[in-house]
């Protein structure tokens, strides 16, 4: 009898709330998934710490964090909610009907290959699905995803620290550009050609540690770096009518692959491919928008 009187006063809404609350850590976030008011949420927060007699969440440096006791019950609450919606019959997610905006996170790299098959996907099958685009450097998007800011990062990450999950998109391959002119009637530069020309860099944050820089001290060389810039696109705009050479991953040059004026080329030297992956927080993994959002972006991957 003590717990059905206990049952009765649980508003499942409010469980439903903290297992968002959980995920996001954000009360606008929340709120937006939910299709709540801040305040409403705010509101119920407050009902689920009396209920709980916990903060369950703690506003730390600007943020919303899990109190200890919040984390113990998140993966109990996950499956209980899992459960009531089978019995409901209200587990199928559709996600014509879904309305969510999530925040992603890539280079313009990833933007160009992955976000024009995605936006065509999701305009046929999710039209209510809202995408937020970001870029920075890769440990700053890792930091985004660790703390909720960020639902998916894109990219090439080595080294991924604990409760991130990754999926492999695609393997990519590194390809040379250069203009026309300035290959003497061959389609490639030899590996002496390439070290005496200047060259074009990718990077953030303008440092010259590369996965190129790697293979060619591996080999015992090195290249000699005209201009850094961050921005894909805008490198190899700067090939045409100069001596410069881009390496880059291949798929960035594929608008450039049957340009009169310049030419796409293997590097003259072994370097190694690289996985381009999709990582999220463990915490969002059970999320039915999340995951429908992952293979979508998975599916796209395949063909470009």
């Amino acid at each position: 009898m003590h717990d059905v009187n206990m049952l009765r006063g649980v508003d499942l809404n409010l469980l439903v709330v903290l297992e968002a609350l959980l995920s996001e850590r954000h009360v606008s976030r929340t709120a937006s998934r939910l299709n709540m008011s801040q305040p409403a949420v705010s509101h119920a927060l407050a009902r689920l710490r009396h209920l709980f007699g916990d903060s369950l969440l703690i506003r730390r440096d600007g943020q919303l964090v899990p109190s200890t006791r919040a984390l113990e019950i998140a993966p109990a609450l996950t499956e209980a909610l899992r459960q009531i919606r089978e019995v409901l019959g209200t587990g199928g997610f559709d996600p014509a009907r879904e309305k969510r905006t999530f925040h992603l996170a890539m280079s313009d790299y990833g933007s160009a290959v992955i976000l024009p098959s995605l936006m065509k996907m999701l305009r046929l099958e999710a039209p209510k699905f809202d995408l937020v685009v970001t870029q920075s450097s890769r440990e700053s998007m890792l930091r985004q995803v660790l703390d909720g800011d960020c639902d998916l990062a894109l990219g090439v990450f080595p080294d991924l620290p604990e409760r991130i999950e990754a999926a492999q998109l695609f393997l990519e391959h590194f390809a040379c550009l250069a203009d026309r002119e300035g290959l003497e009637s061959h389609d490639c530069l030899d590996i002496g050609t390439y070290l005496t020309r200047p060259h074009v860099l990718v990077a953030m944050k303008g440092e010259a540690n590369t996965e190129i820089e790697s293979a060619l001290h591996a080999c015992g060389h090195s290249r000699r770096i005209a201009v850094t810039l961050p921005h894909w696109g805008t490198a190899a705009r700067l090939i045409h009518g100069t001596d410069l050479v881009l390496t880059v991953a291949r798929k960035a040059l594929a608008p450039y692959e049957h340009d009169p004026n310049l030419v796409v080329f293997e590097p003259p030297f072994s370097i190694s491919p690289f996985p381009f992956v999709q990582v999220w927080h463990e915490r969002r993994g059970s999320d039915p928008a999340h995951l429908w959002l992952r293979k979508a972006i998975a599916s796209v991957s395949m063909s470009v």
